[in-house]
C-alpha cells in the first residue's frame, strides 16, 4: 500500500508573501513530486456576466471560490487520481481556456488566502501553514503585483483595497490563523522558518519514495 499523500495549506493576507512561501519550500522538489495549487485558480467562471460587471465582484469573499471543486479536485490528487486544475484570467475576470494537470504527487500544497477557511479542506491537511506580514507592506506588494501583472490602475486598486480587500482580510483571512500549526513572519525573507519547512517536506518526500 503507498503511502498517504501529505496536503499543506499556506494561508495569509494579500501580499504577504504565501506564494514566495509555498515555492521556496518546495523549489528544490521535482514537479512530480509536488504539486503546487493556488487557490486562486478556482474562482467562480464569469463569462456568463459583462466585464464592467464582473470587476464589481468581491473577489476576496469565500463566496468568490468554487470551494466544491478545489475540494473535489485535492481529494483526486489525495487518492493519487489525476486533475486539470483551471487557471484565471485576472484582467478579464474570467477562467481561461488553459488548465494546469497534475497526478501521482507524494505532497500536495494548497495556497491562498482562504487556504485554511475551508473546515472540510482543514481536515484533509496534515501541516497548517499562515504566512503573517505587516499591513502597509502587504498593500505595497499588491499595488505593484496588480499594476505590472493584472493591468490594473493605481486608483482602482486602493478602491478595491479599501472597500473589499481590507474588510474580507479582517473578516475571513486574519481569523483563520488560529488554526494553524506554524506561523511564519516576513514569509520568504524568515530563512529560519524556511530551511525548517524545507527539511521537514525533504523528509516526507523521502520516506514516500522509498516506500512506494
Amino acid at each position: 500500500m503507498k503511502e498517504k499523500v501529505i496536503l499543506i495549506g499556506i494561508a495569509g493576507g494579500t501580499g504577504s508573501g504565501k506564494t514566495s512561501v509555498a515555492r521556496a519550500i518546495t523549489g528544490d522538489c521535482s514537479r512530480d513530486d509536488v504539486a503546487l495549487i493556488e487557490q486562486d485558480s478556482y474562482y467562480h467562471d464569469m463569462k456568463n456576466l459583462e466585464l464592467s460587471e464582473r470587476a464589481k465582484i468581491n473577489y476576496d469573499h469565500p463566496k468568490a471560490m468554487d470551494f466544491d471543486l478545489m475540494k473535489q479536485q485535492i481529494k483526486s490528487l489525495l487518492n493519487r487520481k489525476p486533475v486539470a486544475v483551471p487557471t484565471y484570467d485576472y484582467t478579464n475576470h474570467t477562467r481561461s481556456e488553459n488548465t494546469v494537470s497534475f497526478s501521482g504527487q507524494h505532497i500536495v500544497v494548497l495556497e491562498g488566502i482562504l487556504a485554511l477557511y475551508d473546515a472540510e479542506l482543514r481536515d484533509l491537511m496534515d501541516i497548517k501553514i499562515f504566512v503573517h506580514a505587516p499591513d502597509d507592506i502587504r498593500i505595497l506588494r499588491r499595488i505593484r503585483r496588480d499594476l505590472k501583472e493584472r493591468g490594473r490602475d493605481f486608483d482602482t486598486i486602493l478602491e478595491q483595497y479599501y472597500e473589499t480587500v481590507r474588510p474580507m482580510h479582517m473578516q475571513f483571512v486574519e481569523p483563520t490563523k488560529r488554526f494553524a500549526d506554524i506561523i511564519v513572519p516576513e514569509g520568504a525573507h524568515n530563512h529560519v522558518a524556511i530551511d525548517i519547512l524545507r527539511t521537514k517536506i525533504k523528509n516526507l518526500l523521502e520516506e514516500r519514495i522509498v516506500k512506494s
